[in-house]
């Protein structure tokens, strides 16, 4: 059997490009090798390892960057659905390289807590408890609700926010809820809830910086009201 009519599936598969890549990493594996994984597949007279090395060997990657579907359905053995995966590889790529990393919002302070969540809590009807993940520099990794309805201990339990607090590698959380009725002074349940998660915190390492409460166009801090 002629070497390149051997199917990547009759290797031994620690061989194979993508059990490689999996087992030692991408940087692991050869040009060639990378772009078999891309294409998938060979042809009837050729495995996809011998079809990616002579692509290689009549283009290397920058001119392959640069070609268009056309130019790359003239390539022996490649059609349009291994072009568009050719092509749309390389405009990741590209992508990658213009792509900046958006500024994460920094609370410093409960009214950059009630900035950033008023807005969509402004027509909510019911209670939704929400928890924002700070990193070490009080910025924000995560915002998410943790649960919608009135607010008591059976509904905001701390497993569910430290769960997410851990997943994120939070350093601190911030938890804010709002009072459909407008008026943000705490009930015995809020202040309660607050204790209990800034018991729980401090057992984790996780710091219970604020629990704001959002009212109608005003809010209340746990923290200020030295409830934390």
């Amino acid at each position: 059997m002629q070497e390149n009519k051997i199917r990547i599936l009759d290797m031994q598969k620690e061989d194979r490009p993508r059990e490689r890549l999996i087992k030692k990493g991408p940087a692991s594996l050869s040009d060639s090798e990378l772009l078999a994984i891309i294409l998938r597949t060979g042809s009837k007279k050729e495995n996809v390892l011998n079809m990616s090395h002579r692509i290689l060997n009549q283009y290397n990657f920058k001119q392959l960057s640069r070609i268009n579907l056309t130019q790359l359905m003239k390539v022996h053995g490649i059609k349009e659905s291994k072009a568009a995966q050719i092509s749309a590889c390389f405009e990741i790529a590209r992508r990658l390289e213009s792509h900046k990393e958006e500024e994460k919002p920094k609370i410093n302070s409960p009214e950059d807590v009630y900035r950033l969540i008023y807005p969509r809590l402004r027509e909510e009807k019911k209670e939704m408890f929400i928890e924002l993940c700070l990193d070490t520099k009080n910025q924000v990794l995560k915002e998410e609700t943790i649960s919608i309805g009135s607010l008591n201990a059976n509904v905001v339990h701390p497993r569910e926010v430290f769960k997410m607090a851990l997943a994120e590698s939070a350093a601190h959380i911030i938890v804010a809820h709002n009072h459909p009725s407008g008026d943000p002074a705490p009930s015995r349940e809020d202040i309660e809830i607050t204790k209990k998660l800034v018991e729980t915190g401090n057992i984790m390492g996780i710091t219970v910086l604020d629990h704001v409460i959002i009212g109608d166009g005003r809010h209340f801090s746990m923290k200020e009201a030295g409830h934390i």
